[in-house]
């Protein structure tokens, strides 16, 4: 059993202080990331209108921010994504595969009616198991 205590990791968007979440928060072996949208540090939303670039851009996000846990892309085990429009899992689906063709995390994927911003697209989560060397 793993007795580290629980790390609370911020990436300074304005939101984690606003609303009191943190980016990223590792329990144990455990690495669990917030919901992630294409928003810059200042708020800023990447590409509107385009949820393939969107879902690009956050998985870099993502990627980023696992490394600050000393994690990478390639712990992760479980993803969710939630779109504003169902009509976009294809593209989505085909970045997804980009990040994670030779890891193959369980992924769920939902329709929902909004996000944080209207230009906002799709939001990702993730989970991941951190490498023995760094746990």
């Amino acid at each position: 059993m793993n007795s580290q205590p629980r790390r609370n990791i911020s990436t300074n968007t304005p939101w984690e202080t606003r609303f009191g979440y943190s980016r990223v928060v590792v329990a144990g072996a455990m690495v669990f990331v917030a919901g992630t949208v294409a928003a810059d540090h200042t708020g800023r939303i990447h590409a509107p209108g385009n949820a393939a670039a969107q879902a690009r851009y956050i998985y870099e996000k993502i990627g980023r921010a696992l490394e600050q846990a000393g994690a990478s892309l390639r712990d992760v085990v479980r993803v969710r994504v939630y779109l504003t429009n169902i009509a976009d899992i294809e593209a989505v689906g085909l970045v997804h595969h980009e990040f994670f063709a030779d890891v193959r995390p369980v992924n769920t994927t939902l329709a929902v009616a909004a996000l944080a911003a209207p230009e906002c697209l799709l939001e990702i989560e993730v989970d991941a198991v951190l490498p023995p060397e760094a746990a």
